[in-house]
């Protein structure tokens, strides 16, 4: 057995056993997460990321250690605006605080699926398609613009067409039945408007995937690497939401930090045959516009009235 082989399945069988460990012993009677114990959760999943980058470090080497930290700073950065659609969802469809882990637990393992089978077939068509970068870029560019000049809108999830078609093709009841996804009434299936919100929440994880993954291919095109990075992101990303979610509204410039991040990434896939950026320039840039955007607005509120 390859040792490269032998990385790729201590890696999942590493995430299988905590995500077991979280589920079947800390989650295993539902309860509402507090800040407290959100905050311990996010310092241990940041501390086996930085854990894991130091591995990295001694058995690939200095360069795969910075890919690795810098690829995790930027997914890291990208999923918190996840978190502003998670509030968003969870307020819409009225989702108990309760039942809010369980739909991230179940979202979060979704999320991991696809984006495995996303950076497989972007690391394919990268070794096949070198051009195919500067796409990507053109993309980030297009994306990162975007972002900065949307205004926010309220999130209407019924206008969505996904969730129209899930609830044309199943029948949904109107209660949560303590936290079920499926229940059965008079012989008959029929979802639960907590299935909803987790078709929802895929859904989403999808939308921004494909902003996040071309991104990390400006830093690494390491499948390994890209993967790794991706997952801790992700699984810090679900602890993160109950540390912060109350008091996101406050971090209103960074959704201007994050579409700079993306114009930045865009950049530098455009001018990769003409100039390489040193991966310690590129983490650098991010961590700095990840910072100032964070500080930025805590030191200018928005006044009342003001979105």
């Amino acid at each position: 057995m390859s040792h490269e082989l032998i990385l790729w399945i201590g890696f999942n069988v590493f995430i299988i056993l905590m995500l077991a460990l979280d589920l079947g012993v800390f989650q295993r009677n539902p309860h509402t997460i507090k800040v407290k114990e959100a905050l311990i959760w996010s310092a241990i999943w940041v501390i086996l990321a930085l854990i894991f980058n130091v591995f990295i470090y001694y058995d690939m080497g200095e360069q795969k250690a910075l890919e690795f930290f810098t690829g995790y700073l930027l997914e890291r950065s990208l999923s918190v605006d996840n978190i502003f659609v998670f509030v968003l969802l969870f307020s819409y469809f009225k989702v108990p605080a309760l039942y809010q882990h369980k739909v991230l637990f179940w979202g979060v393992l979704g999320a991991l699926i696809l984006r495995a089978i996303l950076i497989g077939i972007g690391a394919l068509m990268v070794a096949k398609f070198g051009w195919i970068i500067y796409i990507f870029g053109g993309f980030l560019l297009f994306t990162g613009f975007k972002m900065a000049f949307q205004t926010d809108k309220e999130i209407e999830p019924e206008n969505n067409i996904i969730i129209r078609t899930f609830k044309k093709l199943f029948p949904v009841t109107h209660e949560y039945h303590d936290g079920k996804f499926i229940v059965t009434i008079n012989k008959k299936k029929f979802a639960t408007p907590l299935l909803v919100v987790l078709v929802a929440v895929e859904f989403a994880d999808l939308v921004f995937a494909f902003d996040s993954i071309p991104a990390i291919f400006a830093v690494t095109t390491d499948p390994f690497i890209i993967y790794t990075s991706n997952i801790f992101a992700i699984l810090g990303l679900r602890t993160l939401y109950f540390a912060i979610a109350s008091i996101m509204h406050k971090f209103h410039y960074l959704k201007i930090g994050l579409s700079l991040i993306l114009i930045f990434i865009g950049f530098k896939m455009l001018i990769i045959d003409l100039y390489k950026i040193p991966i310690v320039f590129s983490l650098s840039i991010i961590a700095l516009i990840l910072v100032a955007s964070i500080i930025y607005s805590l030191a200018k509120p928005l006044k009342k009235g003001e979105k």
